[in-house]
């Protein structure tokens, strides 16, 4: 490539960049929130960068190649930290501040002489570089101080809720038998553990969003005995709703809170969206290898449409807006599911009813070990960057 054209482009940086701020003032909210030079920030190193990427001067060795997609690659991060610590930008404004700096800087350029193809290329090459490097890094910032968030939420809130539920245990426990506060305090207490699993659910939710798996502590445990200590205990809140289908003790290497996490979150969703009138049906069937759980509805059935959606954070159904939760439960199941390298499926039919179907192996200290944070209990001593489109 000719040293003209870098020369060229190193000559009308000034003027690329001032247009370029112009389009961006008018173009994009955001911007009118920064100061001149916040919202330049990187760009003159960038545009320099793209000088010697156009320039046949230079030493271009695989080793100086490499060097300049790294301080590239530090410049896009750079400018995507800057625009996610502003209030004011979104991901869509982020990308079209690159979209508008290749049009002014490829109009410039052919305003002296026309950009042979393959130096447009490198043109727009730079950019889609610079452009995913910014976007990644928006969005690892806001995916951080959600997280953040999320633990600090949760953690102040568990303080007051733990201290709230001793203290109405310890007032129950004084209480003489008959006294007419007692069924109160229990809807005290009942109350404090749901907020509580709320808390959880939501310090899963951050930690699927965050990529990681379900912490899980694996050991020895009977699933079917899990089964009825969860439908005995929903029963105090909704007598003579459940039957439970089972041949008797199962046991197997599972996570034991996980797995009673998964039962009542999908009873409770049962219950929640089931034909009040007929029984939650609660079944398990087993093999030397797997065991398969499954939870039966009658009710309005899941829209096809809808069942792609269900396990996502914060998605909730057209049917459950009347519904209380955060439509968290579900991913919570899934999450758990996905650490002991099971399968989950859903059936639902207006004639049928609706059926979650979970698969589970075993033994799950053989697959477990893949996924982080987990614990074996002894003493068993075995063991997506978002996509950007591309600028044309």
């Amino acid at each position: 490539m000719p040293n003209k054209t870098a020369e060229r482009l190193k000559k009308n940086i000034d003027k690329i960049l001032t247009i370029w701020e112009e389009r961006v003032n008018q173009e994009v909210s955001a911007a009118q929130h920064q100061e001149r030079k916040a919202l330049r920030d990187s760009l003159p190193e960038y545009l320099n960068q793209m000088v010697d990427a156009l320039s046949n001067t230079i030493d271009r060795t695989s080793a100086r190649k490499r060097s300049d997609k790294v301080d590239s690659t530090r410049i896009g991060k750079r400018h995507g930290e800057d625009r996610a610590g502003s209030k004011n930008y979104t991901m869509d404004q982020l990308i079209t501040e690159y979209h508008i700096l290749r049009q002014v800087l490829c109009d410039v350029m052919e305003d002296e002489a026309p950009l042979s193809v393959l130096e447009r290329e490198v043109i727009v090459c730079s950019i889609e570089q610079a452009v995913n490097d910014a976007a990644t890094e928006y969005s690892n910032v806001l995916k951080d101080v959600k997280e953040r968030m999320s633990n600090t939420l949760a953690h102040d809130l568990r303080n007051p809720l733990t201290s709230t539920k001793i203290s109405a245990e310890l007032v129950l426990r004084k209480l003489p038998p008959g006294d007419a506060l007692i069924p109160k305090m229990d809807m005290i207490i009942n109350n404090m553990n749901r907020l509580d699993q709320m808390v959880t659910g939501l310090l899963d939710a951050s930690r699927l969003e965050a990529g990681q798996s379900m912490p899980t502590e694996i050991k020895l445990c009977d699933l079917d005995e899990i089964i009825r200590q969860v439908t005995d205990e929903l029963s105090l809140s909704y007598p003579d709703c459940f039957k439970v289908q089972s041949k008797g003790k199962c046991e197997g290497y599972w996570d034991e809170n996980g797995l009673r996490r998964i039962i009542e979150n999908l009873i409770s969703n049962a219950i929640k969206y089931g034909d009040e009138n007929t029984s939650t049906t609660i079944s398990l069937t087993h093999d030397k290898n797997s065991v398969e759980l499954s939870v039966h509805n009658v009710g309005k059935p899941i829209p096809p449409e809808d069942v792609p959606i269900l396990f996502e954070q914060y998605r909730r159904l057209k049917s459950s807006k009347n519904k209380a939760g955060w439509g968290l439960g579900l991913t919570m199941v899934k999450g758990m599911v996905d650490a002991h390298k099971g399968s989950i499926v859903v059936e639902s039919d207006k004639d049928k009813g609706t059926t979650f179907k979970i698969k589970l192996p075993r033994d799950a200290r053989t697959v477990v070990e893949e996924n982080v944070p987990h614990q074996i209990a002894k003493p068993n001593h075995v063991e997506q960057v978002p996509q950007v489109p591309k600028i044309h």
